[in-house]
């Protein structure tokens, strides 16, 4: 990837580096405070169901722009009622999986589900939607390019007059998108980048224009708890630093107490005091604490509320379904049913998971997602969504279409006709300003930049319409101490991209919204010289934003 010596960084938190002996006994602190309050996750490469070692972590939290954070929270129950509304939009989503179906097995699959539930009808009209929309924050705007210039200027006069360096800052490139939803939801997006030691003051108004939407997940949405587990982490590191004082900035995240209400709510919607919520879960579960923290709130705070956890697996050994069509797992009766797994093909071995997922479908249980908003969370559709004119088919409000047609980036399809050619030249012409992106959650799927040609030229015609592409975003660097597992002490700065999700949660049918709020946040962040980074795969760290404004009141540089 090429470097462009424009590339802001967010101010940081508090003044870096710190001193080693410091930096060393705090370190060595976080990390046992994050195994004793649950930031924990399951070793992939020595794994021990009795074992855990601390998920990794940035020390101190990220900047993030105050105005750009608000207006993402203030956006999500919009992006709530439009996911709501597309998921119960037969023919939109017909239409706009046509082609991808005849290619893609997995999607296929699904949607034969969702063919076959659509021609008995829907047992179970109410679907609880747990959703999170990830984002970056985009710096590559055209409406930016003279305050950047300006102080490009700024910074050669105060570098060839002054005596000494002032403090470090990061003017490199970092393009990057992100994908993947899934119980990891690994994908920070990529970016590449590196640290010059220019030592010029940047300020905040230059590190960015706006967000932009990476996607919208509707399945396994994670991090619920790891996501404020990562604010206590990083409150704990600025108390023992003496920066106590920069706690204000920290926004509140309640977004394990909201996930976990929605799905008290739709339990109280079913109506049977003495049925239960299912837990759809992996084989393994690597991401253990973040999944066991759901159930263990819901069991503190709902102790009349039992919690129950099967894979695929054993839902098809065990389930069936009653007189009313209540699904049962020996004589219990499911409530409501939250997929943790489900999101790839690895989770069907046989083709007993997928009668398992029928079954349920098919069944009286509230899903959490039901089929359709599964398939609503396809690439595909959000693709299709970023069209002009689509958002009018699901938003009647004209300033909310506009809001939110703001925050997407550019989406293309691959499809075999006049506009998907055209995409595929413009992809091979110029593949350093895309990434593709397959119908796949969970990570680790995406083609970046110079690598796309190769994966197109290998593909038909109507391969390509199984893929997307999508715009390359710009983040904003920032830099820190990224704390991982068996990694040297004390850890080093470095550059980083960061992705904030925020969750949602929305509760209805066709017709009628019942509950629909924003229910906190969690952020992700990586290496800028990274590709994808999930926490659980090993690639990014938990981290929270340290919430900055423009006139540079908060934080250093």
């Amino acid at each position: 990837m090429s470097n462009d010596e424009n590339t802001p960084v967010l101010r940081g938190c508090i003044k870096l580096p710190l001193a080693n002996d410091e930096l060393l006994e705090v370190t060595s602190k976080a990390k046992d405070y994050a195994i004793m309050h649950g930031a924990a996750m399951r070793s992939k490469t020595a794994f021990s169901p009795d074992s855990l070692n601390f998920a990794p972590f940035v020390l101190v939290p990220s900047s993030f722009p105050r105005k750009e954070f608000e207006k993402a929270i203030a956006l999500q129950p919009i992006i709530n009622r439009l996911m709501h509304n597309v998921a119960h939009d037969e023919e939109f989503i017909t239409t706009t999986l046509a082609e991808t179906i005849k290619v893609d097995e997995f999607t296929a699959n699904l949607f034969n589900i969702y063919r076959k539930v659509l021609a008995h009808g829907f047992t179970q009209r109410i679907s609880l939607g747990m959703l999170r929309s990830d984002l970056m924050l985009e710096s590559c705007c055209p409406e930016l390019s003279p305050m950047l210039h300006h102080v490009e200027n700024n910074m050669a006069a105060s570098t060839a007059t002054a005596a000494a360096p002032a403090p470090a800052t990061t003017t490199t490139v970092a393009a990057a998108t992100a994908g993947g939803g899934g119980d990891d939801d690994d994908d920070v997006a990529e970016a590449n980048g590196k640290v010059d030691n220019v030592g010029i003051v940047r300020a905040t108004k230059s590190a960015y224009c706006c967000w932009k939407q990476v996607e919208i997940n509707t399945i396994a949405s994670g991090f619920g708890h790891l996501g404020p587990a990562s604010k206590t982490i990083q409150s704990f590191v600025l108390r023992e630093l003496g920066h106590a004082e920069k706690l204000k900035h920290m926004p509140k995240n309640d977004a394990l107490a909201g996930l976990c209400d929605g799905m008290v709510k739709a339990w109280d919607i079913y109506g049977k005091p003495e049925s239960v919520i299912l837990f759809i879960i992996e084989d393994i579960s690597y991401n253990i604490c973040d999944q066991r923290f759901h159930e263990f709130y819901i069991r503190e705070t709902y102790p009349h509320i039992k919690v129950l956890r099967r894979t695929l697996t054993e839902v098809h050994r065990e389930g069936k379904l009653g007189q009313r069509k209540e699904l049962l797992l020996g004589t219990t009766e499911v409530a409501v049913i939250y997929f943790r797994a489900g999101y790839e093909p690895a989770h069907y071995p046989t083709q007993g998971e997928w009668d398992a997922r029928y079954l349920m479908e098919t069944s009286l249980a509230i899903k959490c997602p039901s089929i359709h908003y599964h398939l609503a969370g396809t690439k595909k559709v959000q693709q299709a969504l970023a069209q002009p004119a689509v958002l009018e088919r699901f938003i009647n409000d004209p300033e909310e279409i506009k809001a939110v047609g703001k925050i997407f980036t550019g989406l293309y399809s691959l499809d075999d006709n006049d506009a998907g050619n055209a995409n595929y030249e413009m992809a091979l012409r110029t593949p350093e300003k895309f990434v593709l992106k397959p119908q796949r959650e969970g990570g680790g799927n995406n083609v970046y930049g110079v690598d796309i040609p190769d994966a197109l030229k290998r593909m038909t015609r109507v391969e390509r319409s199984a893929w997307i592409l999508m715009d390359l975003i710009h983040p904003p660097l920032s830099q820190g101490y990224m704390v991982r597992p068996g990694s040297e002490m004390p850890p080093q700065i470095v550059d980083m991209v960061s992705e904030l999700g925020i969750f949602g949660v929305v509760i209805g049918d066709a017709d009628t919204i019942v509950h629909n709020y924003q229910a906190g946040h969690m952020l992700r962040t990586k290496l800028s010289t990274a590709n994808e980074g999930g926490v659980a795969a090993g690639l990014g760290a938990l981290d929270s934003p340290y919430l900055i404004d423009s006139d540079g009141e908060e934080g250093y540089y």
